[in-house]
């Protein structure tokens, strides 16, 4: 039998990444591993009431963005309150995309990775 362990999403900048989703979604560290030689980190954050992590790569010598092809994949999170969590997300400035026939919208990250909204219900 196999269970979900995390997901992961390479980011340029972490401390900006960290921020982001604090903020917008209220995911917090969890735990972190880091290279010897200081070359990667990985920091997985939760949500505090699954046991679901997303993992955070962070890659000292990439500069470049991340080919995210089309950007068809994302991660979905339920929220209880559609409404205040859609005005948080739009004073922040990171709804990229809405489908209001669908009842659900996307905001994207620092790094452009989509991340969808669905009220709790849906």
């Amino acid at each position: 039998m196999f269970q979900f362990a995390h997901y992961n999403y390479n980011v340029l900048d972490l401390e900006k990444s960290l921020a982001f989703y604090e903020a917008a979604l209220g995911l917090k560290e969890v735990r972190r591993k880091e290279a010897p030689d200081g070359s990667w980190k990985l920091v997985y954050l939760g949500d505090g009431k699954t046991n679901f992590e997303l993992e955070l790569t962070w890659l000292r010598d990439r500069t470049e963005p991340y080919n995210l092809g089309e950007n068809e994949f994302h991660l979905a999170f339920h929220v209880a309150d559609f409404d205040a969590a859609h005005t948080k997300h739009k004073e922040m400035g990171c709804i990229c995309f809405e489908n209001p026939e669908m009842g659900i919208y996307f905001i994207n990250d620092p790094d452009h990775y989509w991340l969808e909204i669905v009220p709790k219900n849906l």
